[in-house]
């Protein structure tokens, strides 16, 4: 592996490389990233001009009004690509338009404000040239900043952002290491970067949703988003201030009871709430973990399959690397969901009264008290045992020591079992399906959705041998 070039050496190199020459344009937080580019020297062959256009009336007179009104947007950094990069080409066509490939770099940020009263974010964009004269390509990216002071937000934003054009410059033939090194002289601690997107011939052959799982594999971010298309979203566009019901499962397949729970789960919470269930976001939420194989690889066919299935369903998707729920609360408690509602199996909740949970900061009550915040409420769904008996809150065993805490958990009005599930497909368990569609077992086909069904005999999936008769 090649040494981490300084910060200074990445943008030496596309100063003097007498290749690349471009544009950058930045909105919200200084002009980090070009300064990087000036003080590093020979900047006059790379830079064609920085354009920092503060003020709303200038910022719209250039680029045009959004039409929701937001700057700080997807949509107002790719005008900004869009109009700068034509400018370009209008105006250097002939005279470097041969033996330049043209750039442009830009971004739109709400930096840390002086009453520490904003969400702290921005969006980061390349679109460039490989040769001369050759067909663009885009990468864009969302980060939310994570320092606590609005001059070191600025100094990350420059880092990420050198990064960004380094990358995009010399390592587009390998995304995964395109991906890691936007962190280059940065950390977690410092930014998060939970959105990727990659477009243009450069990455004809690049999947945006494996490369979005990347950045979680990595740590990079805590949760990534599918719409009900199947395409990577950004959370906090579909999630900010929603009611958001939460359904945990591998979904691996997904199942009639994953689908009961959901339904239930959905009823239950949207009576709870004094709300209409379509004015609810329902999420199906799937760890990290339960997507990687033996050898601690993920297993990205897997993966795949599983969003697509679901989102098939009309389902949105996260993915998150949060397996205890008190993380999972934390998370949405950072969206501003006014209510959030967790559906999970008996099994699941059980987990939280073991070891696991009386090893974090303040034990199991620092846990719960993280998890059940004031605006949470978690329902239960039953389980059959082998006997025949159900499993059900109102039977649930804990340690004896923890009963007094699930009374006061049952008291507050914070759990409680859904309603109206259906007990006759109770003994349908994704691994025992899993099982049967691995070895070919009939009966099945009748334990998933029939669209389910249809998708896995269709395409063999899941390791279906696709048998047939």
């Amino acid at each position: 592996m090649e040494a981490t070039l300084s910060l200074r050496q990445k943008a030496l190199k596309i100063n003097l490389s007498k290749k690349f020459y471009g544009t950058f344009a930045e909105i919200g937080a200084g002009q980090e990233v070009a300064r990087h580019f000036f003080q590093a020297g020979g900047s006059s062959g790379s830079i064609a001009k920085t354009i920092s256009a503060y003020d709303m009336t200038f910022s719209d007179s250039i680029y045009g009004k959004d039409p929701h009104g937001r700057y700080v947007s997807q949509s107002r950094l790719l005008k900004m690509l869009e109009k700068e990069y034509l400018l370009l080409q209008e105006r250097l066509c002939e005279t470097r338009g041969r033996d330049h490939a043209f750039f442009v770099f830009a971004d739109t940020v709400s930096a840390l404000n002086y009453q520490r009263t904003n969400e702290a974010h921005g969006w980061l964009g390349m679109r460039f040239q490989n040769t001369p004269g050759g067909e663009s390509n885009d990468v864009v990216i969302h980060v939310r900043m994570l320092d606590p002071q609005n001059v070191l937000q600025q100094d990350a934003l420059g880092v990420m952002g050198l990064n960004l054009v380094y990358a995009s410059l010399f390592l587009q033939h390998d995304p995964e290491a395109f991906i890691r090194s936007l962190m280059d002289h940065l950390d977690s601690t410092r930014i998060e970067v939970n959105f990727i997107r990659f477009g243009g011939p450069a990455f004809c052959d690049v999947d945006n949703r494996l490369m979005n799982l990347y950045l979680l594999n990595l740590g990079y971010t805590q949760a990534i988003m599918f719409d009900e298309k199947g395409e990577v979203a950004l959370a906090n566009d579909l999630l900010y201030k929603k009611d958001v019901l939460v359904v945990r499962g591998s979904y691996r397949p997904p199942t009639l009871v994953n689908f009961d729970m959901i339904a239930t789960g959905l009823k239950s919470f949207a009576n709870d709430i004094g709300k209409v269930p379509e004015d609810i976001v329902t999420v199906a939420e799937i760890t990290i973990s339960t997507l990687k194989d033996d050898g601690g690889e993920i297993a990205k066919e897997d993966f795949l399959t599983r969003v697509d299935l679901m989102c098939t369903m009309g389902v949105k998707v996260l993915i998150t690397n949060s397996p205890q729920y008190y993380k999972l609360s934390s998370y949405f408690a950072k969206l501003n969901v006014p209510h959030l509602g967790l559906v999970l199996g008996i099994y699941n909740f059980q987990q939280i009264f073991t070891e696991k949970y009386s090893n974090v900061d303040g034990g199991i009550l620092g846990a719960l008290g993280q998890l059940f915040r004031e605006n949470v409420k978690v329902y239960i769904y039953p389980y059959k045992s082998e006997k025949g008996g159900i499993e059900t809150l109102a039977n649930l065993e804990v340690p004896k020591e923890l009963d007094l805490l699930l009374a006061h958990l049952k008291g507050m009005q914070q759990i409680d079992d859904v309603a109206g599930f259906d007990g006759d497909i109770l003994h349908i368990y994704s691994s025992k399906v899993l099982h049967m569609i691995v070895t070919n077992e009939p009966g099945w086909e009748q334990m998933v959705p029939p669209s389910v069904a249809k998708a896995i005999n269709d395409k063999c999936l899941f390791g279906h041998p696709c048998f047939r008769k």
